[in-house]
C-alpha cells in the first residue's frame, strides 16, 4: 500500500499538460489566451503535482496533531496569500476587486449591502417579500449581509473569512477519509485537498462556493461520524440535520443529495458498521426531519427542479447555441451526452474565446481534476472487486448522486457546479492512490493519452462551435 503520491505519476502529468498546452497553442495560434493566463496554468498544475507528491512523503510519519497543525497551517497560508493578490490583481486588470464576468459575485454584494441597509434601517420586511419564498439561493447573501453589518460592507473581511473555511475544510476532509479508508488515505486527501487550485481560486471570490464546500464537507462528516460510533446522542443527530437543514439555502438540489445520501446509507450500510436498532433510531429522526420539509416551500422547490430538469437542460442547451458568442454544438449536448464524461469534465480551455477568461485562468485545475480521476476509478474499481461498497455507503451514494443530478441539469459542463462534490473526488482519488500497484499502473499513460486528446478537442470544440477555428 503507497501512503504517498509517487512522483511517476505526478512528473508525467506535468509533461502531458506542458505537450497538450503546447499542441493547441500551434494548432489554434489565432486564438491565444493572454500571456498571465498560461502563466496561470503552469502553477496550477505544477505547483499542484510537485507538492502533493512531495508533502505526501514528508508528511506521511508526522504525529497526528502535527499533521493536523500542518494541514491548516499551510492552507490557511496558501489561501491566504491568493485572496490578497487576486484582490489587486482584479482592481488593476478589471478596475474593481470582483474575478471576469462577475454577474454573480456582484449581485451577492449588492444583495448583502441592501441586507445591511435594511438592518441598520427600516428592517426586512422588503427582503422577504423580494424574496417570495425563494429559499434555494438566500442563504449566501444573507449570511454576508449580517456579515457587512458587522464590517461595514468590508470586502477584504468576507474573504479572509473563506480563508479559514478553507483551511477547516482540509482538516474535515483528512478526518473523513481517514474514518472511511484509513491513515494513508486521509493525509494524502488532506493534502490533495489543501493544494487543490479551483478550492484556492474560490477563496479570492465573492460566490458562495467556498462556503458551501465546507458545509457539504462537514454535512458528510458529522453524518459519517454519527453513522459509525456509537455516539448517536440528540446532538449528534440534530447536528447532522441542522447542516442537511442549511444545504437547501444554499443550493436546493445539494440539500436534496445529501439527505438522499444520508438515508441511504441509513440503509444500506453494512451491519457491522450500522445495527438495526441504530438504524431504526436514526431513521425516526430522519423521517421527522422530512415530514417538517415535506407539504413547505423546500419540498415544493426540489418538486419544481425534478420537473422541469429536460426542460431546462434543453432550454439552456439551446440559448447557449444562439445567444451572440455562444456555440453552436451546444444545442446537441444533453443528459446522454454529459453522463459518461460527468466525472471528469469540464477539461481545460485554453483559447481565448471572448467570454470565458474565468475558465482560462482556472483551466490548470481542471486538467489537474481530469488526470486526477484515473485514481477515483481506481478506487471505485477496488471496492466493487473486493465488493466492500456497503462500507462507503454515504460518501457513494453523494458522490454518485450529485453527478447524476447534475449531468441531467443545465449546469453539468459548469466548473463551479461540479466544486461540491470535488473534496470528495479527491478522497477516492487518495484511496486509489493507496492501491496502486504494477499491474494498475500500466493503465496510467493509456489513461494520460485520452486525457491529452480531450484536452485538444475539447478546445476544438470551443472554437470550431463558434466558426473561430
Amino acid at each position: 500500500m503507497l501512503n504517498y503520491f509517487s512522483s511517476f505519476f505526478t512528473n508525467k502529468a506535468i509533461a502531458l499538460y506542458f505537450v497538450a498546452l503546447i499542441i493547441v497553442f500551434f494548432l489554434f495560434f489565432s486564438s491565444p489566451m493572454e500571456w498571465y493566463f498560461y502563466l496561470f496554468g503552469i502553477i496550477e498544475v505544477c505547483g499542484f503535482f510537485y507538492f502533493s507528491s512531495l508533502l505526501t512523503k514528508q508528511w506521511a510519519f508526522l504525529p497526528e496533531k502535527t499533521y493536523i497543525r500542518r494541514l491548516f497551517t499551510i492552507a490557511f497560508l496558501l489561501r491566504f496569500i491568493w485572496i490578497i493578490f487576486s484582490y489587486f490583481f482584479f482592481q488593476y486588470i478589471l478596475g474593481n476587486p470582483f474575478e471576469f464576468h462577475s454577474a454573480d459575485a456582484i449581485g451577492y454584494h449588492g444583495e448583502a449591502v441592501w441586507i445591511h441597509q435594511m438592518i441598520s434601517g427600516e428592517g426586512l420586511e422588503p427582503y422577504w417579500t423580494y424574496i417570495g419564498g425563494r429559499y434555494s439561493d438566500l442563504g449566501y447573501p444573507f449570511y454576508l449581509g449580517i456579515q457587512y453589518t458587522v464590517t461595514n460592507n468590508s470586502i477584504i473581511i468576507a474573504r479572509l473569512l473563506k480563508v479559514l473555511y478553507g483551511a477547516f475544510t482540509c482538516v474535515l476532509v483528512y478526518k473523513l477519509a481517514k474514518r472511511n479508508f484509513g491513515e494513508e488515505a486521509g493525509r494524502i486527501a488532506g493534502i490533495l485537498v489543501m493544494l487543490f487550485p479551483n478550492l484556492i481560486f474560490y477563496c479570492g471570490l465573492h460566490l458562495k462556493e467556498t462556503e458551501m464546500i465546507l458545509l457539504t464537507v462537514w454535512y458528510i462528516e458529522r453524518a459519517d461520524y454519527l453513522l459509525r460510533s456509537k455516539q448517536y446522542s440528540f446532538w449528534n443527530i440534530l447536528s447532522v440535520l441542522l447542516l442537511a437543514g442549511v444545504l437547501f439555502f444554499f443550493r436546493t438540489v445539494l440539500g436534496t443529495a445529501g439527505l438522499i445520501a444520508f438515508i441511504t446509507a441509513i440503509v444500506f450500510s453494512s451491519s457491522h458498521l450500522l445495527g438495526w436498532k441504530k438504524k431504526l433510531l436514526i431513521g425516526v429522526w430522519v423521517i421527522v426531519t422530512l415530514f417538517f420539509l415535506v407539504g413547505g416551500k423546500i419540498a415544493n422547490e426540489v418538486a419544481a427542479h425534478w420537473q422541469m430538469r429536460n426542460v431546462n437542460q434543453s432550454t439552456s442547451m439551446e440559448w447557449r447555441a444562439e445567444r451572440k458568442g455562444g456555440n453552436k454544438f451546444s444545442k446537441y449536448m444533453n443528459g446522454a451526452v454529459f453522463a459518461p464524461m460527468i466525472i471528469a469534465i469540464p477539461f481545460p480551455t485554453t483559447v481565448d474565446i471572448g467570454n470565458q477568461k474565468n475558465q482560462q485562468l482556472i483551466h490548470g485545475g481542471n486538467f489537474d481534476k481530469n488526470v486526477m480521476v484515473f485514481f477515483v476509478l481506481i478506487a471505485a474499481y477496488w471496492i466493487i472487486k473486493k465488493k466492500k461498497w456497503r462500507d462507503y455507503t454515504l460518501i457513494e451514494s453523494f458522490t454518485i448522486g450529485y453527478l447524476i443530478i447534475l449531468a441531467f441539469s443545465a449546469f453539468a459542463q459548469s466548473e463551479r457546479f461540479h466544486l461540491p462534490i470535488l473534496p470528495f473526488l479527491l478522497i477516492f482519488a487518495a484511496f486509489g492512490i493507496t492501491k496502486m500497484n504494477n499491474t494498475n499502473k500500466q493503465y496510467y499513460i493509456p489513461y494520460l493519452v485520452f486525457i491529452g486528446i480531450a484536452f485538444i478537442a475539447w478546445n476544438w470544440f470551443k472554437l470550431a462551435g463558434r466558426g473561430l477555428t
